[in-house]
């Protein structure tokens, strides 16, 4: 039984054992369990606030996109509101200019009637006037004698008015 010598059972190195793990348990409770617990508590309430910080920070952060879509969405409002001002304003001119050219064509035309109008006068005073000289000539050759211009003036005047009426 040489074998068994090596594994015996000793009990005094037992309970010196027992008593060395009791004293380190002790000495470790008491010298380094509470400093390792304030640090593991520190450290929790670290990463506490460090999540409480992040969860605020993404809180802020989605007001910020809120708060940006809102202003974007009044932003494309404002900038509607103004494309839609600047063509009515648009309009509003181009049918003042188109008016405009209106009564400019308007007036050319009136301005054109009128001058036709003048021309035509003239043009049928001169025609009266050489029907008038024409005619005393050809009166006075066919009597023989001269006729005075204002009789013969009354006279194709009447025939004038005779023939437009």
């Amino acid at each position: 039984m040489q074998n068994l010598s090596v594994i015996s059972v000793n009990i005094w190195d037992i309970l010196i054992s027992l008593c060395n793990l009791m004293i380190l348990t002790w000495a470790v409770k008491k010298f380094l369990f509470k400093r390792v617990q304030k640090v593991m508590a520190d450290r929790k309430a670290a990463i506490d606030a460090d999540y409480a910080q992040a969860k605020e920070a993404r809180e802020q952060a989605e007001e910020d996109r809120k708060n940006y879509a809102a202003a974007m969405a009044a932003a494309d409002q404002t900038a509607n509101q103004i494309i839609a001002e600047a063509g009515r304003a648009a309009e509003h001119r181009g049918n003042e200019i188109v008016a405009e050219a209106r009564d400019k064509a308007n007036d050319i035309r009136r301005q054109a009637e009128e001058d036709a109008q003048l021309e035509r006068k003239k043009a049928e005073k001169d025609i009266k006037r050489e029907i008038a000289d024409v005619s005393a000539q050809l009166t006075g050759k066919l009597l023989g004698r001269e006729i005075n211009e204002d009789d013969h003036r009354k006279l194709i005047d009447s025939f004038l008015q005779e023939i437009d009426s």
